[in-house]
């Protein structure tokens, strides 16, 4: 049985910073694209970030310069450290794992609420 287990949402103020983990049980990540998506209320899922096996990452532009997401294989864990957040990127965040080859098998988790909010 597939898991990702997200943790580390909150509630934060404007300018702070967040780092969420997803940690994946029942696959080997080595083999998949990790990512972060998000939906706000009211709004469609959007990609946040994405790293290949290879580790490379790509960001949605609203994003850029001020998220980082990173994985540790061993630990089966990928990051998405958040920072000089600001209150449109209140959502909740969801982790993905994208199998890169064959049948491309893809897994969610059951996502992690941030809020950004004086």
């Amino acid at each position: 049985q597939v898991q990702l287990v997200e943790s580390g949402g909150g509630l934060v103020q404007p300018g702070g910073s967040l780092r969420l983990s997803c940690t994946a049980s029942g696959i080997n990540i080595n083999f998949y694209t990790m990512g972060w998506y998000r939906q706000a209320p009211e709004k469609q899922r959007e990609l946040v970030a994405t790293i290949t096996s290879g580790r490379m990452a790509n960001y949605v532009d609203s994003v850029k310069g001020r998220f980082a997401i990173s994985r540790d294989n061993f630990k089966k864990t990928v990051y998405l450290q958040m920072n000089s957040l600001k209150p449109d990127d209140t959502a909740v965040y969801y982790c993905n794992a994208r199998l890169e080859l064959g049948s491309r098998n893809e897994y969610w988790g059951q996502g992690t609420q941030v809020t950004v909010s004086s």
